[in-house]
């Protein structure tokens, strides 16, 4: 089951460095909000929001921002009306993109997004021209020590996991969405801390592109993601 993915490694190394981003509150507090407005303001029954909110206290997101994100997703908040969008486009190397997208005002956020498109060799698609490419799914990444391996591996296989890739310590699960939380949970009861586990849309069709136009994607990727309405960016590379 186990292979290798440039992309993947890519986006370990650019979560590790989110962390020092000025807007990282912006970032969790979105996905608290997304979380719940997809399931309901309540963790218990909210599993999404629990990993959510866990993040958030992890990054000593204050309580207060938490309750307020939560908030903001149910509805409670007063204010302009919170708008969910999917963004398609294609990137460098004919990469094909999605960008999901948590904003109050719709027309900046069109207008401040296709411009990162168009000024880094980017385009934006036609509704449904990209999204068709993938296919959302459960992903879990997490750390697995060296002497943990074993047991990562035994626990993937058992608990269901259609699919891994182990490099560097490093893994990303692949898991049916239905039993995201379950494997979440086996592997932090085992002493596997898990880095995140959500829903995501993942490339049908991984393609390899050059070098350099990899290097491209991965600034236009940074720059969508530091834009603060933007909630996730998916590509289809391998």
């Amino acid at each position: 089951m186990s292979g290798h993915s440039k992309w993947a490694s890519i986006k370990h190394k650019k979560a590790a460095a989110d962390a020092k981003r000025s807007n990282v509150f912006t970032k969790l507090g979105n996905d608290v909000t997304v979380a719940a407005r997809r399931g309901g303001g309540d963790p218990a029954m909210n599993p999404t929001l629990r990993v959510a909110i866990d993040k958030a206290r992890g990054a000593n997101m204050p309580k207060d921002n938490i309750e307020r994100a939560v908030k903001r997703g149910t509805g409670e908040l007063g204010g302009a009306a919170v708008e969910e969008l999917l963004y398609e486009g294609f990137g460098p190397g004919n990469t094909a993109m999605l960008v999901e997208v948590l904003t109050d005002n719709r027309n900046r956020a069109n207008a401040d997004i296709r411009q990162i498109f168009v000024k880094h060799s980017g385009r934006f698609a036609e509704g449904g021209g990209v999204a068709y490419q993938f296919t959302q799914r459960g992903l879990i990444r997490l750390e697995v020590p060296a002497d943990k391996v074993d047991l990562f591996e035994e626990l993937t296989i058992s608990e269901g996991a259609d699919d891994y890739l182990l490099e560097d310590n490093f893994a990303v699960v692949y898991v049916p969405i239905a039993s995201l939380h379950h494997l979440k949970d086996a592997y932090e009861k085992n002493g596997l801390i898990t880095q995140s586990a959500a829903i995501e849309h993942v490339p049908n069709t991984p393609i390899e592109i050059a070098e350099e136009d990899m290097e491209k994607v991965s600034i236009l990727v940074d720059l969508l993601e530091e834009y603060d309405d933007v909630t996730n960016v998916y590509t289809n590379i391998a």
